[in-house]
């Protein structure tokens, strides 16, 4: 297992040197700049350097639809030797075929290549299920798949980044291109970055979801065979070649349907795994049971007690890349650990129906969007107002910062970027710069590249390959996020039924009372935790000699937090659970 570092300096020898000092293991033979190479011994899944064309790459490359890449660039008339790898394939095609090259794959992947014109090329997945991280110190140019590498460059004054606590807070995780390193920024989805050796910065978008709706007037019976065709192809696309497969099931409709398709279309076993939190929070169990049984699947149920989330919640915090404020991070884990345990290197999971077809953030926001008369009225603080709604319905810490952040905190953040930014481009109404313009598709496509890419897609990606295991989704799909902004939006919210082409499109395959169960989510038992097996721990550390050092947050709301006062949300994952997420992930990283 590792992942990967590049690096553009004045000369091979200088970045020969910082990739040393970053950790990564440089080797003489990766070209005459010496610009990339491997971090060994780190979960991930990067190879190389190769070559093609006189480019020099590494990457972590996991590529879906090998066939399709390879009959593109047999057009071109390019040759590709035989058993050439997912990363080198990337390569060619990003050579030969440019950015459209790049927006015919599927897959997962982060590629960095030593371009000719003294510039380092950093590509990055459609939807962002693998990360890359980049900086800039000492005149050179930094990027690597691990934010470690860059915290232990020495050139890299790499302290804490005051807006992205912010940001974090208000989102449970980060939504856009800044980390909690100051000085270090994140490849966005779907985009390629050029690095100039002089410092400038080139990006383009090679792919974004439109809203390019043909036929609204076409039944709605179309768009849901043509979804059913896509799920298949996704499903079967993302299957290990002779090999068992797992799922992760939780009972709701999207792991529910996945489930039913890899049982459908796989040659070999498929193994499901549930989690219980105990007799008293059920959860889907009823659900998932039904729906391994129906798909004669080899099901396991893991029960996941609070003595475990305490004891592994500092190590899951430590997996990640950027904090998330997410209680089932221990049980992903546990999850992930089981799957391996089995043999199993591919399992499948179902998230990606919320934000691409409608999950239930959404009504909150309708709802709200029915009881406003401002929209059109842009000046003074009215044109922030669909931002600070869903900035709101994200239920977190957004409306108790003044009371949760240090008065120099507060002080430092006036002037500093406000989080509207991540999710203006996405909000604003009318259709311009290819923007959305139905609300709900301009809220999906705010979830998909806000959440989707930055909490759900990397918390999976990070926790499966630190047991040697690819999380893979279909329901991210490039083909079928298109085809999802290419339905009328009434299909998807019809009505009050959330996702309803989604379930159309599999409704023989599964249970009626599994497609048309109410969503309820999973509930987790955060409360109990914080008021039994991490008690302790908590006040330890949130109350203890180096987070007063640190100085982010008011002691004595913290202190209040804790004994149950204040705004709690149990059934939310609670505002304490952030702030005891963010202080494990700042002390995993040493910030």
């Amino acid at each position: 297992m590792a992942r990967f570092c590049a690096c553009l300096a004045a000369t091979p020898e200088r970045a020969r040197y910082h990739l040393a000092s970053m950790g990564a293991a440089v080797r003489t033979d990766t070209g005459p700049t010496g610009s990339v190479a491997l971090i060994l011994d780190e979960p991930g899944y990067a190879t190389g350097p190769f070559s093609a064309y006189g480019r020099t790459a590494v990457g972590e490359v996991t590529l879906h639809n090998r066939p399709e890449l390879l009959a593109a660039l047999a057009r071109d008339g390019a040759y590709v030797p035989g058993g050439c790898p997912d990363g080198e394939l990337l390569l060619r095609c990003w050579v030969r075929l440019g950015a459209a090259g790049i927006r015919a794959a599927e897959g997962m992947f982060a590629l960095a290549v030593q371009d000719e014109d003294d510039e380092l090329v950093l590509i990055r997945d459609h939807m962002g299920a693998r990360t890359l991280f980049y900086a800039r110190a000492d005149d050179s140019w930094a990027a690597s798949t691990s934010l470690r590498a860059l915290r232990r460059w020495p050139a890299l004054d790499a302290g804490l980044e005051l807006s992205a606590v912010r940001s974090f807070l208000t989102f449970a995780y980060l939504p856009g291109e800044e980390t909690l390193l100051r000085g270090v920024r994140e490849v966005l989805p779907g985009r390629v970055l050029r690095l100039a050796g002089g410092g400038a910065v080139t990006e383009e978008h090679y792919w974004e979801p439109r809203e390019l709706i043909e036929d609204a007037g076409a039944p709605p019976e179309t768009y849901a065979l043509r979804l059913r065709e896509l799920l298949e192809e996704a499903t079967a696309m993302r299957l290990p070649e002779a090999e068992a497969v797992g799922v992760l099931l939780s009972g709701g409709v999207d792991s529910s349907l996945v489930t039913a398709l890899a049982a459908k279309l796989h040659t070999h076993p498929v193994h499901t795994y549930s989690i219980s939190f105990g007799d008293e929070l059920p959860g889907g169990l009823g659900y998932s049971g039904l729906v391994a049984a129906h798909c004669h699947t080899r099901h396991r149920v893991l029960t996941v007690s609070g003595d475990a989330v305490a004891a592994r919640l500092a190590e899951a915090a430590g997996l990640l890349d950027s904090p998330v404020g997410d209680p089932l991070t221990v049980p992903n884990l546990m999850l992930a650990e089981a799957v391996a345990g089995d043999g199993l290197r591919v399992v499948l999971n179902g998230e990606g129906g919320d934000p691409v077809f409608g999950g239930p953030k959404n009504l909150s926001m309708l709802v709200q969007e029915m009881h406003r008369d401002d929209l059109r009225e842009l000046g003074g603080r009215k044109r922030d107002a669909r931002e600070t709604a869903y900035l709101r319905s994200y239920r977190k810490c957004f409306t108790d910062l003044p009371d949760l952040l240090h008065p120099d905190v507060l002080e430092a953040l006036r002037t500093l970027p406000a989080p509207e930014r991540f999710i203006t481009p996405y909000l604003r109404p009318g259709e311009r710069d290819g923007r959305m313009g139905h609300l709900l598709n301009q809220l999906l496509h705010c979830n998909l590249r806000t959440k989707g890419a930055h909490h759900i897609l990397t918390k999976v990606e990070r926790l499966t390959a630190s047991r040697a295991v690819q999380g893979r989704a279909p329901l991210f799909d490039r083909r079928v996020v298109d085809h999802a902004f290419a339905t009328p939006p009434r299909w998807k919210l019809n009505g009050a039924v959330e996702k309803w082409v989604l379930k159309e499109a599999v409704r023989d395959l599964l249970p009626g009372t599994v497609v048309d169960r109410p969503r309820s989510g999973m509930r987790v038992p955060v409360q109990q935790w914080l008021g039994g097996p991490l008690k302790g721990l908590a006040g330890d550390l949130l109350l203890g000699r180096e987070a007063r050092a640190r100085g982010l947050f008011r002691q004595d709301t913290v202190r209040a937090w804790m004994k149950g006062e204040g705004a709690l949300l149990p059934g939310q994952g609670g505002k304490l659970w952030l702030v005891l997420t963010l202080e494990l992930w700042l002390r995993a990283y040493d910030v």
